[in-house]
């Protein structure tokens, strides 16, 4: 099977590090996982710089990596909270972006400072403004499989939110375990219910490796016949919100045991442990991948 993976270190995973990377050392990063094969990407997001220091200027940032030929045949898609961080957006020629919302009321409000209902009311506003200017549109929902202040999250919520996301209009919609509790039963049962609301080629997982299941979860999504998945080189990030919660699965992690399974992708191993070894000594310490500390 041919597997999408979808970059989300510049964005997910950077704007959860303590240390605060300049445009330049972004840039690099992305232009290199771009020469790794990487076909979609998210460098950045526009929210307030009060709240999310570690995504100032992915404006600027995104108009030097337009500048570069191999942009071209990369999705570059930006997260935007709300119709204000569209508009912002729209002045650096953005044309691919990504609204999230929660399937947990105590999280959303933590993490967005609004309700369920009011998020999508707000996505609404975005979507609608997005689509009469050509920008495409995905979708992210967190929580999915468990919140760190509500615990069990239900799946009816999960799908009703899962429905109301596709009914906006959103190309794909990645089903997030936030804190990384989602086990592979869990991740089955519950994709099982979401293939029977959302067309295949719509669903997108993004697992975080807490307790270690992410490669498991994953190939569990993969049994359903799921072709999409977020991945963070190193495993860079976190959940501000969720204590002792560790980043995404390492996108190099996912890679090497895809292609010992026998399935595609348009990623070069070799080139993501480099990139992964080399974000270590930047940030001084050691990441979640295993690959960044063995040799091939």
């Amino acid at each position: 099977m041919k597997i999408h993976i979808t970059e989300v270190g510049p964005r997910d995973g950077l704007q959860n590090e303590k240390e605060n990377f300049s445009i330049a050392q972004k840039k690099s990063l992305i232009l290199k996982l771009m020469d790794a094969g990487a076909k979609h990407i998210e460098p950045g997001s526009f929210v307030s710089p009060v709240w999310v220091p570690q995504m100032q200027g992915s404006g600027k940032l995104y108009q030097k990596l337009q500048q570069s030929s191999a942009s071209d045949k990369v999705r570059l898609t930006c997260l935007v909270p709300n119709l204000r961080g569209l508009q912002d957006a729209m002045k650096y020629g953005v044309k691919d972006i990504a609204v999230f919302a929660a399937c947990s009321e105590s999280f959303s409000k933590k993490n967005i400072n609004c309700s369920i209902e009011e998020s999508f009311q707000r996505f609404e506003q975005v979507v609608s403004e997005a689509k009469k200017n050509k920008i495409k549109v995905r979708g992210y929902l967190s929580t999915v499989f468990g919140c760190p202040y509500e615990g069990k999250v239900s799946e009816a919520v999960v799908l009703k939110n899962a429905k109301r996301m596709r009914d906006l209009g959103v190309y794909e919609i990645s089903f997030g375990d936030t804190i990384g509790v989602a086990n592979p039963k869990q991740v089955s049962r519950l994709g099982t219910k979401i293939l029977k609301e959302i067309p295949k080629p719509k669903v997108a997982m993004h697992f975080h490796d807490t307790r270690g299941m992410a490669l498991a979860n994953i190939c569990a999504s993969i049994d359903l016949g799921i072709s999409k998945f977020d991945a963070s080189v190193g495993g860079l990030g976190g959940c501000p919100y969720a204590e002792g919660a560790s980043g995404n699965v390492a996108t190099e992690d996912v890679v090497n045991m895809l292609h010992e399974m026998g399935h595609k992708t348009d990623l070069d191993l070799t080139k993501l442990q480099k990139i992964a070894k080399g974000l270590e000594k930047s940030l001084g310490r050691s990441l979640p991948s295993k690959l960044a500390k063995i040799k091939l």
